[in-house]
């Protein structure tokens, strides 16, 4: 069995890793570390598990466990792994931005399984990509294998509620939320930053603009982006240019039929629908923002560092209903 803990073990990514981890067959919770609820059982928090489990928040570290998956705000795992450090053969999966873009500074991998798998099994450190990010990526990666991208790119996506995190703001208040629909970082979105870095990976002549607007929905969870692209070739070339690239997905799929969020609810699966209308590629894709553009894709990359099936303990099922 897999010895794992969780850092910051209070929050929505935190409460969807636990679901997944707890019925893991590999795996064996070691701690769930959390400074503001130490002491309290953990379906206090996480209604949910109530009658799941009867573990406890932890206010102490195993340094010597053998996974360990970060679930801290932005800004704060940087600072924790330096405070905190961890075995030698410790393996850290970071749920934040500290590690997403490539530098000297660390060894973390990019964690997007379909695009870095190889990489993912031997590494100790995983980045795990954001959903926005996930969402996009998976999208038009495709075609950046092919060095199709050779004119600007225009996404439109929205993401549920819980994609904001457990804090109140304003625009997270049932009031402000329910039955309303807005866009917010409009072309700087922090998440544009990964795709670019993923993109010119595989295609390292890209310079065309990539052009994000963001949106947040009246609903809890998923994300579902439509992404737009000239395209000289047909449909048929289209989707067999992403059906050779995602061949080998365990959780991706390109579907002949319209798409939609429920289902991919409650899942970790990533679905891509293809069309070509005049010139431009139209690519639309819908995720769980908290399983495959989080915590599932977390347990996931947990997987194949461990040498496991990929879908190992992530075969989960949409509430379609």
């Amino acid at each position: 069995m897999i010895t794992a803990g969780i850092i910051g073990g209070a929050g929505y990514t935190a409460g969807e890793l636990l679901r997944i981890l707890l019925r893991h067959p590999e795996v064996k919770i070691d701690f769930i570390f959390s400074t503001s609820q130490a002491g309290s059982p953990i379906s206090s928090i996480h209604q949910d598990l109530l009658g799941e489990t009867d573990i406890h928040f932890s206010g102490n570290i195993n340094r010597d466990v053998e996974v360990v998956f970060l679930c801290l705000g932005h800004g704060n795992s940087i600072e924790f792994l330096n405070k905190n450090p961890f075995s030698a053969t410790t393996k850290v999966i970071d749920l934040s931005t500290d590690y997403r873009m490539n530098s000297e500074d660390h060894s973390f991998v990019y964690g997007l399984p379909e695009f870095r798998k190889e990489e993912i099994k031997k590494a100790q450190f995983i980045a795990n990509p954001g959903c926005f990010a996930t969402a996009i990526s998976l999208a038009i990666l495709p075609l950046a294998g092919e060095k199709l991208l050779q004119d600007e790119l225009h996404i439109n996506a929205v993401t549920g509620a819980t994609g904001a995190g457990t804090s109140l703001s304003a625009t997270t208040h049932f009031t402000w939320r329910d039955n309303n629909f807005s866009a917010y970082k409009e072309f700087e979105h922090q998440h544009l930053n990964e795709i670019g870095q993923s993109v010119k990976v595989l295609q390292p002549e890209h310079t065309s603009e990539i052009n994000f607007i963001p949106n947040r929905g009246n609903f809890s969870r998923g994300i579902f982006a439509t992404s737009y692209t000239r395209f000289s070739g047909t449909i048929e070339d289209a989707k067999k240019i992403y059906k050779e690239y995602y061949k080998d997905a365990a959780f991706t799929f390109v579907v002949d039929e319209e798409i939609h969020l429920k289902q991919v609810v409650n899942t970790n699966k990533c679905l891509i629908n293809l069309k070509k209308l005049n010139n431009n590629l139209l690519i639309t894709s819908a995720i769980d923002n908290l399983l495959k553009g989080a915590s599932g894709q977390a347990v996931q990359n947990m997987n194949l560092m461990f040498g496991l099936a990929e879908d190992t303990g992530l075969r989960l099922k949409a509430n379609y209903f």
